[in-house]
């Protein structure tokens, strides 16, 4: 990856439909969203329909599944074509995966698995979807493992869209996602490298607490328009969190020449706005070049 040669790192973007045509979300859920965020054409992309798309912007993407079978009863697009697909396009893919924390042992072992044969560099946690709280111990032997090899744990944090407007919104409950629950794994892997994803709301407040107060824990501005931002995440990514703040879309309900159009236009200071679209992530994920 010729990181010189981008634009911006996009840390979050969703695999949400296989090669095969299966998609990641049940049809109500995948509707119910799509309206939420207002998506507008095609939103799902295959894999290499992705890469085409970042490429033609000279961005890089993170990209992933999110596997949420034991609660949903459907099927992730597979961790280890999300892998491949990477593997494809190394130019402007950065595989992550996602593991059901309720696949117990079988899911560690998977995970081990896709870092040293599938070159996996972090993990998607959906708490919402998922239906856990991220300091359950039913989730840390994925920690550890993602601890010991170097990866990053991801996190959706705050509200979410998925299941919004749904009766019931489709059985997913906001609790889990409060970013509070991450600190206790901010904790407890004192070494494990931590992504907060999207403003929190309503807890905003708390996750620029605890990116704060834990060198480990990071912040990704994925799932919001910028000019929806609250002012105090706008104050700690000028300041205090500068080089801890990440550029996000989450790619396809939200764009990123729609999230880039609007970032322009937010008060950002001249020297932070590249270490939020490109520096900060290529710093985090390890790349050859810092891309400063």
């Amino acid at each position: 990856m010729d990181v010189d040669s981008l634009v911006a790192i996009d840390v979050h973007t969703h695999a949400e439909v296989s090669a095969k045509g299966s998609a990641s979300l049940a049809d109500e859920l995948h509707d119910a969203s799509s309206a939420y965020f207002k998506v507008e054409g095609d939103r799902k992309p295959t894999l290499n329909e992705i890469a085409a798309y970042y490429r033609e912007r000279s961005m890089a993407a993170v990209v992933f599944t999110v596997d949420a079978e034991s609660a949903t009863g459907t099927e992730p697009v597979p961790n280890e074509e999300v892998a491949e697909a990477a593997a494809a396009n190394p130019d402007v893919l950065i595989p992550f995966a996602s593991i059901d924390p309720f696949r117990g042992r079988a899911g560690v072992k998977q995970a081990r698995r896709l870092v040293e044969e599938y070159g996996v560099k972090g993990f998607k946690f959906h708490p919402n979807i998922q239906g856990f709280f991220p300091n359950d111990r039913i989730a840390y032997g994925l920690y550890e493992v993602i601890e010991e090899t170097g990866g990053i744990a991801v996190f959706h944090t705050g509200q979410t869209g998925i299941g919004a407007g749904v009766p019931g919104g489709g059985g997913i409950r906001l609790k889990y996602s409060n970013p509070l629950h991450v600190d206790d794994v901010a904790v407890d892997f004192p070494e494990l490298k931590i992504i907060l994803a999207h403003p929190s709301f309503p807890w905003q407040d708390e996750a620029l607490a605890v990116a704060t107060h834990k060198p480990g824990v990071h912040i990704d501005l994925s799932g919001w328009s910028p000019k929806y931002f609250p002012p105090q995440l706008v104050q700690y990514a000028n300041t205090l969190l500068q080089d801890k703040v990440l550029f996000g879309s989450d790619y396809p309900v939200l764009t990123p020449d729609r999230w880039l159009a609007d970032f322009a236009k937010l008060p950002i200071k001249d020297e932070v706005r590249p270490k939020i679209l490109k520096a900060n992530a290529a710093r985090l994920l390890g790349l050859t070049d810092t891309g400063r």
